[in-house]
């Protein structure tokens, strides 16, 4: 770990190293501020530095104006963010996250992840475990996918992408009901097999062609007399690599 060895140097290793888990482990009888005041004594730093980092955290984190309450009157979001500010506080060289943006809302999810790249651009190696894989899309620079224990994938985001080897189509049927004929009807236009999602409404085709093909795909279904409320063409994304290769959403395999 950062050239330590993990069993004769575990004093150093813990010097050099901040851990996010999965849920918010903050102190819920000390205030924000104390929170980030702590760890960074812990992490050996003098009364004074421990407070300046700590107010710099507050800040990036937009707790300011909370800092002084205690933790247990924060919201979930606010909770989250100052669990991540207790992980950066000692300006660890090796951050590991651990699902840091569940139950999050999309803003506050947007504002962890810009504070986790300025980490990284600060020289911090970042090892994210995540089920969303649009997570891992924009944070990491190689991903290893993993499904229930094993190794399935591993690449970056653009070579896991280019697996698909195609754009999707990506249609919402008006009835679950639909599913089936609309992917028998799809399935002769699809380079890999159609994708349904849990409510049985999204169908999701790897195809070739592009905008000629969902030119063929909007035909087929008006003949086939299969209403659909939306009909798109887009990149790939990591969730299509993974349902291609397991045939579930990573999401699924998580809850499992």
């Amino acid at each position: 770990m950062a050239g330590l060895d993990v069993v004769r140097d575990a004093q150093r290793v813990r010097e050099v190293i901040g851990l996010a888990g999965q849920f918010a482990a903050v102190d819920d009888q000390l205030t924000g501020r104390e929170n980030l005041e702590i760890v960074g004594r812990l992490y050996g730093l003098s009364v004074r530095e421990a407070r300046t980092r700590a107010g710099e955290a507050l800040e990036r984190l937009g707790l300011v104006d909370a800092a002084d309450r205690l933790a247990r009157t924060y919201s979930g979001g606010m909770r989250r963010r100052l669990d991540l500010g207790a992980s950066l506080v000692g300006r660890p060289r090796v951050l590991l996250l651990d699902e840091p943006t569940t139950g999050l809302d999309p803003r506050t999810r947007l504002e962890l992840w810009e504070l986790i790249r300025d980490r990284v651009r600060a020289g911090a190696t970042l090892v994210l475990t995540t089920q969303y894989l649009e997570e891992a899309d924009q944070l990491a620079d190689h991903i290893v996918v993993i499904d229930h224990g094993t190794v399935i994938a591993r690449g970056t985001s653009d070579e896991l992408k280019s697996r698909l080897g195609a754009d999707v189509i990506e249609i919402v049927l008006a009835d679950a009901a639909l599913q089936e004929r609309a992917c028998d009807l799809l399935r002769p236009l699809a380079v890999e097999r159609p994708q349904v999602d849990r409510d049985g409404t999204r169908v999701s085709v790897p195809v070739a062609g592009g905008s000629m093909t969902l030119l063929a795909v909007v035909r087929a279904l008006d003949e086939a007399q299969i209403p659909v409320v939306d009909v798109g063409l887009r990149r790939p994304s990591l969730d299509d690599v993974f349902l291609a290769i397991t045939g579930h959403a990573a999401e699924e395999a998580a809850a499992g």
